[in-house]
């Protein structure tokens, strides 16, 4: 169970959000939906641990986890320099590996060449503020660069089932999780050089409580009609969770893309 979370970051951005909401506006007000498939490769390392006692164990080499495909969401609201955006996105990592290492998880010994079954599943939640500091949109290319202020909730789960060498026996299963707020600060870009066709960046990160995410993102943005649209690209992420019982150390990286509707 989650040890360290505090929910003052995120108490506070909410705030924040609520703030500019009731001053602000609502001028040229642009809401925005987005359906996708996000799929991902993970590498890294995972640890339970008991009073700080727990052996790393590499996701890929001893785990053999598959990568990750999952439905992706994003409602966004825009309105003048302002935007606020709501984004879903959950990663299931499974597979069957045999370890190179031997040591504890959550107080359980493991071995050399046990055969073990594993899942890493984390619900990521991101809450964010972008103001944009560069706002031409009179011209015919529209230019958009801003400051991103943001909430990453990473709920995170680790299961790990010890089968013994044969591959077999039941040796054990343990679970460990952790619910972690991470804020952020980076940049959001948008270069649209017609009204159908954008590219969308972004980069955010932070490192708080001995926990870091960095998420960097690239999207192009087609709208062959004004209200709907598509769009693909490339994301990554860097995450680190270091709580009392649950150590995860990795980083995603993948493709993806999906449909969109704008009012």
């Amino acid at each position: 169970m989650p040890s360290k979370c505090k929910v003052t970051p995120l108490l506070t951005i909410v705030l924040l959000f609520l703030f500019i909401l009731s001053s602000t506006a609502f001028a040229d007000e642009l809401l925005s939906f987005k359906a996708g498939y996000q799929l991902l490769s993970p590498k890294g390392t995972i640890a339970g641990t008991v009073n700080g006692v727990g052996q790393k164990i590499d996701v890929r080499r001893d785990l053999d986890l598959d990568d990750s495909g999952g439905i992706t969401g994003e409602v966004a609201l825009q309105w003048g320099r302002s935007r606020l955006a709501f984004n879903y996105l959950p990663i299931n990592f499974s597979g069957t590996g045999t370890l190179k290492v031997e040591g504890k998880f959550k107080g359980q010994n493991f071995s050399i060449s046990d055969r073990v079954k594993s899942e890493l599943d984390i619900a990521l939640y991101d809450i964010g503020y972008t103001y944009f500091l560069v706002n031409m949109d009179n011209l015919p290319t529209r230019v958009q660069l801003g400051v991103e202020l943001a909430v990453k909730i990473a709920d995170t789960e680790v299961m790990l089932k010890n089968l013994g060498s044969a591959g077999n026996i039941l040796v054990f299963e343990e679970k460990e999780s952790a619910l972690v707020p991470i804020p952020t600060i980076g940049l959001r870009g948008r270069i649209a050089l017609a009204d159908f066709i954008g590219l969308v960046g972004r980069l955010g990160y932070m490192e708080y409580d001995n926990n870091r995410f960095l998420d960097a993102e690239a999207q192009l943005e087609f709208s062959p009609a004004p209200m709907v649209g598509v769009y693909a690209g490339y994301r990554f992420f860097d995450l680190k969770i270091d709580e009392s019982d649950l150590y995860v150390a990795t980083e995603f990286s993948g493709p993806f893309g999906g449909l969109m509707v704008r009012f």
